[in-house]
């Protein structure tokens, strides 16, 4: 999902449509970091059971909350180590059965930063339904030394702060568990810290550096799911619906599902490994208890466990032996702790939970449930006349045209190639004259061009994201040299919608909608990167690099020599992301909202097109033509519908390679039933408009 956004709540407003644009050959799992190259996963991972040292203390009720702070028991430390500085953890109680726990570092320890908190995801309504907790009761929890803190959540349902060792569940009031955090000890959170002398943070991947100037500052956690059978959610991933064990007895050797929006084309089917998008909502569901879910409202990596049974056969911990459950790991790069716990019991109710803190999603506009064409690229206007005569002359139905960014004046976005589409409001008016419309894509990457109008005006107001120095940001995308809004900052946002205006959007008419792609942000010269050069004057430069350049950029170079030429291989050419440092407004590093960049655009697109009659959309693309990514596609809309995209689909007859006519003739047949039916393919491949195959 094109950076499926983090959250869909406002996506509702727009089309968000997240299909790929890419010249490449298949992706190559080795030259992405994997947990063990990725130093907070790996720390986790090797973390112990019952290693948790915190306790609870100073339990109180304030402005209706549960307050307390969690302290070390461990009074003395290594002397190679920061003292552990206490957290403040707060427990808020909402209608229908959600429980909110938020743990933060303590301000008052002055730590160097504020710890990003992810905004603008929460609907406002939801914080309305806050039940203002008016006492606490305690009670001892098994055999602990003293007591515990328990509140009201629901009629049925209680909390419960377990003091020593620190643990959160929510129960029946019979006592059966429902779901907890840190009942096996695996809880670490890394506090921000001032660089010493001498001090080297820094992390290296494949010639790129992460300064980390705050040093290490992950989060992990277990939680438990009871009466679990199976668990779901979790995507994007092209894996199956439920969820399989990733860690423990009789697992093969696996990654943790990942949570980091890349830009992978061709990607695996049955792999944990991320790719576009990443929504951190985790159903449980089971025959003996129903249905539990868990949010956890975090834009940076994340990387999440299923451990199998008897993962922790060693660990001494005894856990309730009435109850089976399913206990994962979540891992997190940054952020701050801001989870959601959602009762059920029933899987209607745990959406309907989950959609009360981050918004239900819109109904699509009637045209847009019906099919769409889609090609990388429609040539020109005549083409785009043939194909739509070709429909009628078929009698084929298609209520949608789509163009790729093949339509624009060299990759400016909000443009027209005026030699190819001399008249686009003439061809839309056309299509608009039969009941039809015209979707054209708008990315986030803005070519620098000082002759470009959008270039020169986010230059001049300083509207692009920064670099760890605090230059504007320079990555290489489809354009070449390009910059990026920087879509954390609201006036920035307000700016962009003011773009699809008809006036500022010259040659768009009201019934153009608009396709959001490569905001995970896709840069091509960023880390996790792999590319051949090939060598030989007679080579072609990759889209937007231009001969006889000297400009390095990190991995990706291209230079020339007295005797010899060397060029990028359009070919072999990953497309990934934004460093990790770079900076956003507030001074927020992209690790701490990387997940969340695509969202942040898709919200400033739907607000300008709120005025125009917007919609969504979200598609699962860069699949391929083979029978295992049409079978996969399944699973991963069903799990989209689960967290909350309910208007999405896959590129039938598959983005990449040439389908087999029974092949095509399958997935036509299959994605008349996805919510949304797009067909979508790469330029290298065969036209494959429906009256070709007979």
């Amino acid at each position: 999902m094109r950076n499926v956004s983090l959250y869909h709540h406002l996506i509702c407003f727009s089309l968000l449509l997240v299909t790929h644009l890419t010249s490449v050959s298949s992706w190559k799992r080795d030259e992405f970091r994997n947990c063990n190259q990725t130093p907070f996963c790996k720390r986790a991972r090797a973390r112990k059971p019952g290693s948790c040292p915190l306790i609870t203390a100073d339990v109180s009720i304030a402005d209706g909350d549960l307050t307390a702070k969690l302290i070390s028991k461990n009074l003395e430390n290594p002397e190679d180590q920061s003292p552990i500085n206490p957290l403040i953890l707060t427990i808020s109680v909402y209608q229908d059965g959600v429980l909110r726990l938020k743990i933060d570092e303590d301000p008052s320890f002055d730590p160097p930063k504020k710890r990003f908190e992810v905004p603008d995801v929460i609907v406002p309504e939801f914080l309305e339904k806050k039940l203002w907790l008016q006492r606490l009761s305690e009670e001892v929890i098994g055999g602990d030394s003293g007591p515990s803190s328990v509140v009201y959540l629901l009629d049925g349902y209680e909390a419960v702060l377990r003091h020593d060792p620190f643990e959160v569940f929510v129960r029946e009031k019979g006592g059966k568990r429902v779901l907890s955090l840190n009942s096996n000890g695996l809880f670490d959170f890394e506090q921000l810290k001032v660089k010493k002398e001498g001090e080297d943070w820094e992390e290296r991947f494949r010639g790129h550096t992460d300064t980390r100037p705050y040093g290490p500052q992950s989060i992990s956690f277990d939680v438990s799911f009871y009466g679990a059978d199976f668990v779901y959610g979790i995507p994007e991933h092209a894996t199956s619906l439920a969820l399989k064990p990733t860690s423990g007895p009789g697992v093969e050797e696996s990654e943790p599902y990942r949570l980091f929006n890349l830009d992978v084309f061709e990607y695996l089917h049955e792999s944990p490994f991320g790719i576009y998008g990443s929504i951190p909502v985790m159903i449980s569901h089971g025959k003996a208890r129903g249905t539990s879910g868990f949010f956890w409202l975090n834009a940076a990596e994340m990387q999440i466990d299923v451990l199998g049974s008897g993962w922790d056969a060693e660990s001494g911990i005894a856990l309730p032996s009435d109850q089976s459950r399913i206990d994962t790991l979540w891992m997190s790069e940054a952020g701050v702790i801001d989870a959601f716990f959602f009762v059920g019991p029933g899987p209607k109710d745990v959406v309907r939970q989950y959609t009360s803190v981050t918004g239900t999603p819109a109904m699509p506009q009637f045209f847009a449930t019906a099919y769409h064409q889609c090609r990388w690229n429609y040539r020109d206007e005549e083409d785009v006349a043939q194909v739509d005569s070709k429909f009628d002359e078929y009698d084929i139905p298609y209520d949608v045209l789509w163009l790729d960014i093949e339509h624009t004046d060299g990759k400016r976005y909000f443009t027209w190639d005026r030699v190819l589409f001399p008249h686009p409001e003439e061809m839309q008016n056309k299509l608009a004259a039969k009941g039809r419309h015209m979707v054209t894509i708008v990315d986030p990457h803005i070519k620098r061009d000082e002759s470009f109008h959008l270039h020169k005006e986010a230059t001049q107001k300083g509207y692009y994201v920064k670099d760890a120095t605090g230059k504007d940001y320079d990555g290489w995308c489809w354009p070449g040299s390009s910059s990026y809004p920087d879509m954390l900052n609201p006036e920035i946002r307000s700016w962009w919608a003011d773009k699809f205006s008809l006036e500022n959007y010259v040659g768009s008419t009201p019934s153009l909608y608009i396709w959001n792609d490569m905001n995970e942000p896709s840069v091509f010269n960023g880390p996790e990167i792999w590319l051949e050069l090939e060598q030989g004057p007679n080579k072609q430069c990759n889209s937007g690099v231009e001969k006889k350049t000297r400009r390095p950029v990190s991995v990706f170079v291209v230079f020339m020599e007295e005797h010899e030429e060397k060029y990028v291989n359009k070919d072999s050419l990953a497309k990934v992301t934004m460093p990790r440092d770079a900076l956003h407004y507030g001074g927020v590093e992209h690790r701490e909202l990387h997940n969340a960049y695509g969202y942040y655009f898709h919200m400033a697109t739907a607000d300008g097109l709120v005025k125009r009659e917007g919609w969504e959309g979200q598609a699962i693309r860069d699949n391929t033509a083979e029978w295992e990514h049409l079978r996969v596609s399944v699973p991963m809309i069903l799990t989209l519908g689960l967290t909350g995209i309910t208007f999405s689909g896959a590129d039938v007859g598959g983005f990449f390679g040439n389908p087999e006519p029974e092949l095509l003739v399958r997935w036509y047949q299959l994605g008349a039933y996805y919510p949304f039916f797009r067909a979508h393919a790469h330029h290298d491949t065969k036209r494959r408009e429906p009256w070709l195959f007979g």
